[in-house]
């Protein structure tokens, strides 16, 4: 309520000022008329010295005299038309007072009511921060969330019936053989493949549990992409934990850099997900799959957590695309990034590259889900860089991430 005392107090006082300086017109003032009158009576005493001096003859003089004094007598009937007091507003000043006073009061109260929030309360930053802490402990556990916002699985047009026998026979061989890593790795890539995301996400649980304190950044990574993935994009508080575990074990690892800044602001802590997505985009190269999704939101992030900021200038491959990617809606972003992916592998496949190029083919296509992809990949770089042993740490580190490598 004193929010619209303020405000309606300043829009009517911005629009008296403003009636005030209308109705007061040129009051008090000298009629334009009187002035005129005061001119031509100066330019027939004029007229009669330079009639004495000789400067004009008299037969001008007495032109310009007859002259001056028509103009005298109209003058002296405009102000005695309009009165002794010129100057002073008539009903058009008044109406177009009383309009600004409307306009500038009445017009604020409509605008605010179109984009505004009217009847919101007031919400300090420590209010916002409880909040998000109420909606942090409502959050709902990964099977719920499921439940809700996960369609029934059916497979994808195109898959053979062999195929299909060929999973349901792995996950046979995986129930019965529950300590057996390597086919708990194959269903998680055979599920994922399938898009039964659920699926993928409980065999790579199972995975993490079996390895326990071994599991590594990459296994916990990998678990907390599928989690929401299984769960449409809803961070939940299993894939929140999933995230954490990872950063305890690589704080670098960008994925679940993107993840958790995504969590933040699911739960309204806008500031902590625009310190994440600054850092991560300052240390992500052009090409990197998360980095239009980023560059896309990140200054309306900014501006909700009451910071200044402007994007980088794109610089190295793909900042072309980058951008343009920028103002897509998802899907077609999504598919201008898979197509940058496949262009970095076509070049890589026929001009080759650096390591770090392998390795980030390797990541972005970890982070698309295409895990078979990133398998491929890591096996031709170790062929490439057999003899580097730096270049293969490089490539391992990314092969891990994207759940290909031990």
């Amino acid at each position: 309520m004193t929010f619209w005392i303020i405000a309606g107090a300043l829009a009517l006082g911005t629009g008296m000022l403003l009636a005030l300086a209308l109705l007061r017109g040129q009051s008090g003032a000298e009629p334009p008329a009187a002035y005129d009158l005061r001119v031509y009576r100066d330019q027939l005493g004029e007229i009669d010295r330079d009639a004495k001096r000789g400067v004009i003859a008299a037969e001008e003089a007495e032109r310009l005299r007859t002259e001056v004094s028509r103009r005298i007598l109209a003058a002296d009937a405009q102000l005695r038309a309009g009165g002794e007091t010129g100057g002073q507003p008539r009903a058009a000043g008044i109406a177009v007072a009383a309009l600004s006073v409307a306009v500038l009061a009445g017009g604020g109260v409509w605008i605010y009511g179109q984009v505004g929030a009217p009847g919101y309360p007031d919400l300090p930053l420590a209010q916002r921060i409880a909040a998000s802490e109420v909606a942090r402990a409502e959050r709902l556990p990964q099977a719920a969330a499921e439940a809700r916002f996960t369609p029934e699985f059916t497979p994808p047009e195109g898959v053979g019936e062999e195929h299909l026998a060929l999973v349901e026979r792995l996950r046979e061989v995986v129930a019965a053989r529950p300590e057996d890593e390597q086919g708990l790795q194959f269903l998680v890539r055979s599920e994922a493949a399938l898009g039964n995301m659920v699926a993928a996400r409980a065999a790579q649980q199972q995975l993490v549990a079996l390895r326990g304190e071994n599991a590594s950044a990459a296994d916990h990574a990998t678990l907390a992409e599928l989690m929401i993935e299984a769960a449409g994009g809803y961070v939940s508080r299993d894939a929140e934990a999933a995230l954490r575990a990872t950063l305890t074990r690589d704080p670098r690892a960008p994925t679940a850099r993107f993840y958790l800044g995504l969590y933040f602001l699911q739960v309204d802590r806008p500031d902590r997900a625009f310190s994440l997505w600054r850092d991560l985009l300052e240390d992500s190269t052009a090409d990197a799959p998360w980095v239009p999704l980023i560059r896309a939101d990140i200054e309306e992030i900014a501006m909700r957590a009451g910071m200044r900021y402007a994007l980088p200038a794109l610089s190295g491959p793909g900042a072309d695309d980058i951008e343009a990617a920028a103002g897509m809606d998802p899907e077609a972003r999504a598919e201008m990034i898979r197509g940058m992916v496949v262009r970095l592998s076509e070049r890589l496949a026929t001009e080759g590259g650096p390591a770090e190029d392998w390795a980030r083919l390797i990541n972005a296509y970890g982070v698309l889900g295409e895990r078979e992809a990133a398998h491929r990949i890591w096996t031709e770089a170790q062929g490439a860089f057999a003899q580097d042993d730096a270049a293969l740490a490089t490539l391992r580190a990314a092969a891990r991430s994207a759940g290909v490598a031990e």
